[in-house]
């Protein structure tokens, strides 16, 4: 199975020796981040230094001009990747032997919510999540979409993957995060994810959803979830607790706002790429859900893209929907976090793999090159070696 490992610029630059020691895991492809949230990284290896803070999202090349006079436009990164570091990185990396796909993380930018908070999903209390563009938004869609095109299709890039590529909301990681004191579920994470800026109301509206009553009814539907009854951890949950007309009609809008914006950025990735440039999707089968893995219909983006990435570290079923609508051709990738401090388990790399493969998986992604520790890149050396 072909494999690709994932990588940031900060990993490869600056260490002569890092290259080489990626292509000797086994693998014939990387996936290197050209534009990236804000994180704070260990590098365990470099000979320069053991940690990266990159402070804000950030495009990690020199932006082009397309972005002159615009209000919505990338950061340019700071001192973790000065310059062209995807471009210097990927150049080290294909005189390794790689096969270098960019990495592209798109609607989860906390310096864009943070400067232009308008553009941020608004919650049914009237909180903003800073690190969650709103992609019913005219203007952020655009932004959205030329960011695709230009971090996509760098020089020499072979594919690309789309991070965040859909609907953020309350589930984030953010700095210190301390939101884990109720028990959400699906069902809460969902109510709570829910937009109420401008354009989202009148998208619910466009649906038959008064805005306003939409929100009272997100609020009572939660009072019992805050004293600690138990969320539903599934769609009909949604139902449940919202009613079925008013669930049905935010996901209508939710699914319709997504399914376009992916068809969007995959047509302007593709018009900007060489011919057989490959364009996948991090993505989850179940379209409600929001996150770095977007919700998606398998039918559909199957339809629209080269293929899916797929979460399978705590499992491969998330594999099976795709499966089951996978075209000739098309990739499906499983995913398996590779760091033992992060959770994952390199270990069992060969058997889960094998397991994958079982449920459809054409190619294997690892996370990540750059943060594992020795002892973690032996055991993907081995499974490699074996697979």
């Amino acid at each position: 199975m072909k494999t690709s490992a994932f990588v940031y610029p900060w990993d490869v630059n600056g260490d002569p020796e890092a290259s080489g020691r990626i292509a000797a895991l086994g693998v014939e492809q990387v996936t290197l981040a050209a534009a990236y949230h804000s994180t704070r990284a260990l590098t365990p290896r470099h000979p320069r230094h053991r940690i990266v803070t990159a402070e804000h999202a950030a495009v990690l090349y020199p932006p082009d001009a397309r972005w002159a006079g615009r209000t919505l436009r990338p950061y340019p990164a700071g001192d973790w990747a000065p310059g062209d570091a995807f471009g210097e990185a990927a150049a080290a990396l294909a005189d390794a032997g790689l096969e270098v796909h960019t990495w592209v993380v798109l609607a989860h930018n906390s310096r864009l919510g943070a400067e232009h908070p308008d553009t941020s999903v608004v919650n049914a209390y009237g909180d903003r999540y800073p690190w969650a563009p709103c992609i019913a938004q005219p203007a952020t869609r655009a932004y959205l979409v030329d960011l695709a095109a230009e971090a996509a299709v760098r020089p020499g890039a072979r594919g690309t993957e789309l991070e965040s590529l859909g609907w953020y909301g309350l589930a984030h990681l953010h700095a210190h995060d301390k939101t884990a004191g109720v028990g959400l579920g699906d069902a809460g994470q969902y109510l709570m994810s829910l937009c109420f800026c401008p354009d989202c109301r009148a998208g619910y509206g466009a649906h038959g959803l008064d805005a306003d009553e939409l929100a009272d009814a997100v609020r009572t539907a939660l009072e019992p979830v805050w004293q600690g009854a138990p969320s539903d951890g599934s769609w009909p949950g949604v139902g449940k607790l919202l009613g079925e007309t008013k669930a049905a009609g935010t996901r209508a809008w939710r699914d319709e706002t997504a399914r376009t914006l992916q068809e969007a950025a995959v047509t302007a990735v593709r018009a900007a790429a060489p011919d057989g440039f490959q364009v996948l999707l991090h993505a989850d089968p179940v379209s409600y859900h929001c996150g770095a893995n977007a919700g998606v219909d398998p039918a559909h983006i199957l339809s629209v893209a080269d293929g899916v990435v797929v979460p399978c570290t705590g499992g491969a079923g998330l594999l099976t929907p795709f499966a089951e609508q996978r075209r000739e051709g098309a990739v499906l990738a499983a995913n398996f976090t590779v760091v033992s401090g992060m959770g994952g388990r390199p270990g069992t790399l060969a058997a889960d793999a094998a397991r994958a493969r079982d449920l459809g998986a054409t190619e294997l992604r690892l996370y990540h090159a750059g943060l594992a520790s020795d002892g973690d890149l032996a055991s993907v050396r081995a499974a490699l070696s074996s697979v």
